[in-house]
């Protein structure tokens, strides 16, 4: 994650922070989320079937593109070299607008829209976040993540 003081990560509040890189949506890691959460709805993991669908193939759980957030916020999240645990603190909201299709690309925009001080030690972190899907022009999904950094 990049690193930056309390008063710079403070100073971009209300500015992009980043954009991830590119992650892949594969077949292969479709089928593990579908396995690790049990969704085995047939859009998901049964190429032929969801070939006769208006996705015209397997797309992505929702979740599974919001669970990468994880993932592409390590490469831009700002934090201070004092942080010594990062969780996530919740989503105040969360929208999925397109669907992945299997083999298409993600990455993830990042807005720091708010830092607060919740306790001594703690700052909280609220993040726009849009997921983009490469050569298409809808997101993935738009959410406002927190996340709670222990400094």
């Amino acid at each position: 994650m990049p690193v930056a003081t309390i008063d710079e990560i403070r100073g971009r509040t209300g500015q992009e922070i980043g954009v991830s890189s590119w992650l892949t949506i594969d077949q292969e890691r479709i089928s593990a989320f579908a396995d690790a959460t049990e969704d085995r709805q047939f859009i998901h993991v049964d190429p032929q079937a969801a070939a006769q669908t208006p996705f015209g193939g397997t797309i992505a759980h929702g979740f599974l593109s919001l669970s990468l957030l994880s993932r592409m916020a390590a490469e831009v999240i700002l934090v201070p070299d004092s942080t010594r645990m990062i969780v996530n603190y919740g989503l105040d909201r969360v929208r999925f607008l397109a669907p992945v299709r299997s083999r298409k690309r993600v990455r993830g925009r990042f807005t720091l829209d708010c830092v607060e001080d919740k306790a001594a030690g703690q700052i909280l972190l609220r993040h726009l976040v849009t997921v983009e899907i490469e050569d298409e022009d809808k997101p993935a999904l738009s959410a406002v993540w927190l996340t709670l950094l222990f400094t």
